[in-house]
């Protein structure tokens, strides 16, 4: 009986093997590190970010009668972001991953006001470490543009072959779950640039207080 035993364990172990090749899981595997990269990814960008920040408040700060509402607001939508603990493990909950998705929405609304609030001032628009500050935080968002569209790709291939058959057999088995992603609509209501009138009201002058 010995003989015929290390023969059918290795058959068995072949068996095994083109049937979780068959059923796609090879493929889970291949998505999934792909998934956890883009979203190393996707920190990546908003930490480098939110270390922009400080400096970009700082500068602000030098303006006289800056608008000390717009950069609190700034400072305190850094602080949430920053606060949520990004794991690795944050892209399989959720709640967690759409609470962290809010409060860089939140950021990215508050900067955005920011930069629409400093066309105000003509010395802070001339200074020159402002516009380097300004032009290093464009560059960053759009890397985060690009590390989110790549990670919603990688997400969207991961769900669908976790969704289908005969590969969704596959997912129940070794317990491979549906992902969130980012939800674009969401984001929009939360991030877009608020409208500030850049029209004052001229003084009165006493010939025309008579």
């Amino acid at each position: 009986m010995k003989l015929f035993a290390r023969p059918l364990l290795t058959a068995s172990a072949l068996a095994t093997t083109l049937a979780l090749t068959g059923c796609g899981y090879n493929d889970f595997q291949r998505l999934d590190e792909q998934v956890k990269a883009g979203w190393s990814e996707v920190l990546n960008q908003y930490q480098r970010r939110a270390d922009l920040v400080p400096n970009l408040v700082a500068t602000v700060k030098g303006e006289a009668n800056f608008e000390q509402e717009t950069l609190t607001k700034v400072v305190e939508a850094r602080a949430k972001a920053t606060s949520i603990q990004a794991t690795p493990e944050l892209i399989n909950n959720p709640e967690a991953f759409q609470k962290f998705q809010a409060a860089q929405g939140e950021l990215t609304g508050a900067l955005s006001r920011l930069m629409v609030v400093s066309e105000r001032y003509p010395e802070l628009k001339a200074n020159q470490g402002f516009q380097e500050l300004r032009v290093q935080l464009e560059g960053t968002e759009n890397r985060i543009t690009v590390a989110r569209n790549r990670y919603i790709k990688t997400v969207q291939d991961y769900n669908v072959l976790t969704r289908s058959f005969p590969t969704n057999l596959t997912a129940m088995m070794f317990s491979y779950t549906v992902k969130p992603t980012f939800t674009v609509e969401n984001e929009k209501a939360i991030s877009a640039p608020p409208t500030v009138s850049f029209d004052k009201a001229a003084p009165a002058t006493p010939a025309a207080s008579k």
